[in-house]
């Protein structure tokens, strides 16, 4: 089990115990967390699952992908820490990973 926390754009958080597996986009979609839409389901082709993930965390989640670098471009309030939720891999070493999401998806 891995724990994730998301912190909403109003600053209000909510903590998930999961299991590590499975996209980030996948643990909020089934957890109802406010805030990721994911209006294509885990496709790379939009981007309504954008996160912001805490610096402390990034060389952790991975390198951004052409296609996600693609879809983060659509975005008008992208950040050097924006990713795709549906982008990122849950497993153990993602443990305490913390996120924010934007206020608007777009």
């Amino acid at each position: 089990m891995i724990r994730v926390r998301f912190i909403a754009h109003d600053a209000s958080e909510r903590e998930i115990e999961i299991e590590a597996d499975g996209s980030l986009m996948q643990v909020a979609k089934s957890n109802s967390v406010p805030g990721i839409d994911a209006d294509c389901g885990g496709a790379c082709s939009c981007a309504t699952c954008h996160v912001f993930v805490d610096h402390e965390w990034l060389d952790r989640v991975g390198p951004i992908g052409q296609w996600e670098e693609s879809m983060l471009g659509l975005t008008p309030d992208r950040q050097p820490n924006s990713r795709l939720s549906c982008q990122i891999q849950l497993s153990g070493k993602l443990d305490g990973l913390v996120v924010t999401t934007p206020e608007f998806q777009y």
